[in-house]
């Protein structure tokens, strides 16, 4: 009944994930959660297997494949019950940018690494007093030369002490249309004047390391712009389709990691009470909706249709929905279901952050009753 359009080569590719992830990730990700970090060289196997940007072309040393090899890797990655190898961030979201507005030096510069995980990307926009209304950032990039010089200061960096190359916008012109005065730029982080801050003390997400970064006087070369001056917030405003439909996608994965694990704990205990069962079909109905809206949604962006209101839609329902799922499955299986021994718990407190980020749950309202013409 699927409506995935996988092939062989797609199957044979998410055997090989999940064996990589039984064998390298799994054993590891509680001690990833107490460090808070994952190690680079977990990054780099996983990059060196060609799990890493797989929709980057081979030239550049990618795989050159379609947008289901990466509703494969996020969802392999989801299931192994942790946030911190954040390889869909890293994959398709960040890199994205580089290799669909960057130069060809650029691509040819820094995409292999993309590729093979020597290179870890993050994506700086938002900052401590600003938002989800980019056009407020205080960020800026002022003309010297050849280069510009960057000062401000972003905040809430998912892997943002581990990156070593960060998508940064700033505005680059004063006083000007703010939703034309935001650039792209390229920063390696080892440039003078950028300073990492301390990973944070989350609620959840605590195996992915997310900081603060402080940038003065960082001189950072004009060659290293995406594209023309002042075109940042489009290329933002361009991705950002995608970037909701993985956040949809990874909640729906995160939902229905807890369900089936719940469901199994809850027969080798015995038959549920009718409630229960009543409860656990209810949930399992849901999410065999949201599922089918998503993949539906996976064809038509394949096909690059515009479904800006759908993946909004998406976005907000998803994540409700999962939050609510995760919720639930801790009160039908009491107080074992608070033990931190039960894998629930984390996966509970991880999706507290989705109807958050990739934009708020209620900005994705505004945007469908835009739609709407209310």
């Amino acid at each position: 009944m699927g409506l995935l359009p996988y092939t062989e080569d797609h199957i044979k590719f998410r055997d090989r994930l999940h064996r990589f992830c039984m064998k390298s990730v799994i054993p590891f990700v509680d001690q990833w959660e107490k460090d808070h970090m994952v190690p680079k060289s977990v990054w780099q196997k996983m990059g060196h297997e060609g799990f890493l940007c797989t929709a980057v072309a081979p030239e550049f040393g990618g795989l050159g494949g379609d947008f289901l090899y990466s509703v494969i890797a996020l969802e392999e990655v989801a299931k192994t019950n942790h946030y911190g190898l954040d390889a869909f961030l890293h994959s398709d979201i960040v890199v994205p940018y580089i290799d669909a507005y960057g130069t060809l030096e650029q691509k040819q510069r820094y995409l292999p690494g993309c590729v093979s995980g020597d290179i870890i990307t993050a994506v700086a926009m938002t900052e401590p007093g600003t938002g989800s209304d980019l056009a407020s950032m205080e960020t800026t990039a002022v003309d010297d030369g050849d280069s510009v010089i960057i000062n401000g200061t972003k905040t809430f960096i998912s892997n943002g002490v581990i990156c070593d190359l960060i998508v940064l916008a700033a505005k680059d012109s004063i006083g000007e249309n703010p939703y034309k005065s935001i650039s792209l730029y390229l920063v390696d982080t080892e440039s003078p004047g950028l300073t990492k801050g301390e990973p944070f003390d989350k609620l959840g997400v605590r195996s992915q390391d997310t900081n603060e970064l402080f940038f003065s006087n960082c001189r950072v070369a004009k060659a290293n712009r995406l594209g023309e001056a002042g075109s940042g917030f489009v290329k933002l405003m361009q991705k950002l389709q995608q970037e909701r439909l993985l956040v949809a996608l990874l909640a729906a994965f995160k939902a229905e990691f807890v369900l089936e694990w719940t469901i199994d704990h809850l027969k080798k205990r015995g038959t549920p009470p009718q409630a229960v069962q009543f409860a656990l079909a209810e949930m399992t109905t849901e999410l065999k909706l949201i599922r089918t809206f998503l993949d539906e949604l996976v064809v038509a962006h394949m096909q690059g249709v515009d479904i800006e209101m759908e993946t909004s839609m998406a976005k907000y329902s998803s994540s409700e929905m999962a939050n609510r799922i995760t919720s639930l499955c801790l009160d039908v299986c009491g107080p074992y279901g608070m033990l931190e021994m039960a894998p629930i718990v984390r996966t509970f407190r991880d999706l507290k952050v989705t109807p958050i980020f990739a934009g708020t749950n209620e900005i994705m309202r505004g945007i469908i009753a835009k739609h709407m013409h209310l």
